[in-house]
């Protein structure tokens, strides 16, 4: 098992520096070695509009303050930090676990737009996908909080990771339930808590939204949910969904991980297990368990 931390550092140094005409090419060239995410597309994908896509920066504005966000996370040693609670996450996973498939990992850390309303108010600076094996992609404005926070964003990426590696959950898009995404929220959260404290939850979710008995009851409501569209509503509530062209449901931003963090608490303290000890346990079966034990109904989930 090999980690393989991009050296977007100086990829960027490059970006930032480099005549307008030219950035586009270069962020291209800073993500090409995340292609493989995309290895089901025929043809591939223009990971310079993938850039665009995860709220990276833009390469035709704010490219000062980009340059700052730099100085920032070189300063805190974000890529060291990074590959190093990687490292003790994936050292966590396979003691838990030992029959877990680890995959070798590339992996991205870039900065994002902070012209983005969305990306900086709503989210707070961080967008990551770990979802596809052997690729992490963080995307992040370094403010004092994401800083606080960088090896827990990583390692919750990572969960996701191993859980949807070879051996373990299989994401169909067609198939794939709201339930399980929830679900593999509230595993990757309660993981980084595992390692990070209250470090470890994600940082949008605001508090009052984690106890909300009314958000738990609305995303179980939609668990059976099947298919990505309409994911982002349920999961990462309407403001996303309204960005990503789907249908709002009428819930707060990050309400899907506030529930997961709750259903997986449940199922975790019935089993005494832990996050990491359930990286490969289904959905379902987590369902199964925790839904009666926060008075709500498993027929929610199917």
């Amino acid at each position: 098992m090999t980690i393989a931390m991009i050296d977007s550092a100086s990829d960027m140094d490059r970006i930032l520096t480099a005549d307008a005409k030219d950035r586009a090419d270069l962020i291209r060239d800073m993500w090409a070695p995340m292609a493989g995410m995309y290895h089901f597309i025929p043809g591939g994908v223009d990971m310079a509009t993938v850039h665009q896509q995860n709220f990276g920066f833009r390469p035709d504005s704010a490219i000062e303050q980009v340059r700052e966000g730099l100085e920032s996370l070189v300063a805190a040693d974000a890529w060291t930090r990074i590959e190093k609670a990687l490292e003790d996450g994936l050292a966590a996973l396979a003691s838990a676990d030992p029959g877990v498939s680890i995959p070798d990992l590339n992996v991205l850390l870039v900065l994002g737009d902070p012209t983005s309303k969305h990306f900086i108010d709503e989210v707070q600076g961080i967008s990551g996908f770990g979802g596809i094996s052997g690729y992490i992609a963080l995307t992040v404005w370094p403010d004092s909080r994401v800083l606080d926070r960088l090896e827990a964003i990583a390692v919750h990426e990572l969960h996701h990771n191993v859980r949807y590696s070879p051996g373990g959950i299989v994401w169909d898009p067609q198939t794939v339930t709201v339930g399980e995404h929830v679900v593999s929220e509230g595993l990757a959260d309660v993981f980084a808590s595992e390692l990070y404290g209250d470090a470890g939850y994600t940082h949008f979710v605001r508090g009052e939204t984690r106890s909300d008995d009314q958000v738990l009851a609305k995303v179980a409501s939609g668990l059976g949910v099947t298919g990505m569209t309409d994911f982002a509503a349920w999961v990462l509530g309407d403001s996303s969904a309204r960005l990503f062209g789907s249908e709002p449901v009428g819930l707060p931003t990050g309400a899907g991980y506030a529930a997961g963090a709750r259903l997986v608490r449940a199922y975790l303290d019935a089993t005494g297990t832990t996050a990491a000890e359930s990286v490969r346990t289904p959905a379902s079966e987590i369902l199964r368990i925790a839904l009666p034990r926060l008075g709500l109904s498993v027929d929610a989930a199917h």
